[in-house]
């Protein structure tokens, strides 16, 4: 995948997850949509993804 985050043990971009969330998909409707993602692998990466951010947070 040229370097894309995808998850492990998988050919589905992280990317994939944020978007289906953007668009205002579920959890869910992604992880029918992507049976090679586990809901673990998809919940991790969504905590590890937060806590990253949190992380580079700006605090007013």
């Amino acid at each position: 995948m040229g370097g894309t985050p995808c998850f492990t043990g998988t050919r589905v971009p992280f990317q994939t997850l944020l978007d289906y969330l953007e668009g205002g998909d579920s959890l869910d409707e992604f992880l029918e949509d992507f049976p090679s993602v586990s809901r673990e692998l998809a919940v991790t990466a969504i905590q590890q993804a937060g806590d990253l951010a949190l992380a580079h947070a700006c605090v007013a």
